[in-house]
């Protein structure tokens, strides 16, 4: 059964590596016969949350900005994938403010099952996105519907275009390809 599909990219960078990376994740889910989305947050107006849980109360954040239609997206998508370039060694800032904005979700009727993180970074080494993976398996405990179900790290990539031909590229397509 066909599900929707959202993959947020969250680089600032045009055309960067992590981009590269969800767009292959993307096609394989796209491939599998899945309604596919792309949100990127290049662009967007996307302010810090200000925790005055407001969100809880009225159903969506107060701050009238972009992170309010990209969270709507979140709430109807069955399966959310993050992409991020690895930034020392934690997920970037605007990844980590859209998950922040992201609080309404909290009490609603979110659809989203299923959650993947795909990350690129200069180092190569191992333990590189093990932060950024906890603090999307943070954000995943907080809703107990869903299940973080995977990652793709690329290392050892960091100018323009450097992804080309990484192996990350086949995972994340064969990881889209069986959501």
């Amino acid at each position: 059964m066909a599900k929707k599909v959202l993959v947020i990219e969250t680089s600032l960078r045009a055309r960067s590596n992590s981009d590269v990376l969800a767009e292959e994740f993307a096609r394989g889910a796209k491939d599998a016969g899945n309604e596919v989305e792309i949100v990127s947050l290049k662009g967007k107006k996307i302010a810090f949350c200000t925790g005055c849980f407001g969100c809880q109360r009225a159903g969506h954040c107060v701050i009238k900005d972009d992170a309010n239609e990209i969270t709507e997206k979140i709430l109807e998508a069955e399966v959310v994938a993050w992409s991020t370039p690895i930034y020392y060694y934690e997920m970037c800032g605007q990844m980590k403010t859209m998950i922040d904005r992201a609080n309404s979700l909290y009490p609603r009727d979110y659809k989203f099952r299923d959650v993947y993180l795909l990350s690129v970074a200069a180092e190569d080494e191992d333990y590189v996105d093990e932060k950024a993976a906890g603090g999307v398996q943070g954000w995943v405990d907080c809703f107990e519907k869903a299940e973080f179900k995977g990652k793709v790290f690329a290392g050892g990539v960091n100018d323009q275009g450097e992804i080309k031909g990484h192996k990350a590229l086949k995972e994340a397509y064969d990881m889209g390809k069986n959501v």
